[in-house]
């Protein structure tokens, strides 16, 4: 999501990892824990997120590399009357945030059930950035608009 904007399109692609990159200790990370209110098959999502010491509610719609993106910060006493309706629906990662060619990749450690899981998802500022985008050697197979790498299938597992 473009940061700052509450509403807008997201325009991601997500990747398996052949490898963690080097000095991945030294880039910024955070813990998360993300549970989901609601989904629906067609792809909407309405999730809550504490990031680090940010939480958040985000409301998605559609499936694959662009989908709509509504964002809403929570406070920490939203966040917790809300976290309980999340029962069954959640899941654990640690993410690191690494700067890569004017772009962001985000790698996501999942913990818990999901221990062993790693994935790379990286965020476009347009359609034409992420058809000309060449991952780093270090990606693995892409799994865009897979289900099985999908956030709320991994949740609802």
């Amino acid at each position: 999501m473009k940061r700052g904007m509450p509403n807008s399109r997201e325009i991601e692609r997500k990747y398996l990892l052949k490898r963690l990159p080097e000095n991945l200790k030294r880039s910024r990370r955070y813990v998360i824990a993300q549970g989901y209110l609601a989904t629906e098959p067609a792809g909407r999502q309405v999730r809550i997120r504490k990031k680090g010491k940010t939480a958040s509610l985000t409301f998605k719609v559609g499936r694959g590399r662009s989908r709509e993106e509504r964002e809403i910060k929570l406070s920490p006493k939203q966040f917790a009357a809300l976290w309980p309706a999340t029962a069954g629906r959640r899941l654990y990662k640690l993410r690191y945030e690494i700067p890569w060619r004017n772009l962001l990749i985000e790698i996501d450690i999942y913990r818990r059930r999901h221990s062993g899981l790693v994935v790379a998802e990286v965020e476009f500022p347009d359609r034409v950035t992420c058809a000309k985008f060449k991952p780093p050697s270090w990606f693995g197979r892409e799994v865009t608009g897979e289900k099985r790498y999908s956030n709320v299938r991994l949740a609802n597992e």
